[in-house]
């Protein structure tokens, strides 16, 4: 009976461990905005449909020229 145990709770730890990983990824990802483009991408294939995005370089160089030019409230 013991070995049971021990052989559903191993898989379930794995399980665990694993979608609290993808969450921690997910969340420094999305804080450190690697996904912004991604992002941006999909917001606007639903908001403007048709609408060519920019290409992802494009983006990146327009991004960090806005946080340039108005840089509010970050932290370095």
């Amino acid at each position: 009976m013991a070995g049971s145990i021990v052989t559903g709770t191993v898989p379930a730890l794995a399980g665990w461990a694993g979608r609290g990983a993808r969450s921690i990824r997910w969340y420094v990802t999305s804080l450190m905005g690697d996904r912004a483009y991604e992002i941006y991408v999909a917001h606007l294939a639903v908001e403007h449909p048709g609408e060519p995005p920019l290409s992802e370089r494009e983006f990146w160089v327009q991004r960090y020229r806005e946080q340039e030019a108005t840089p509010g409230a970050r932290c370095c």
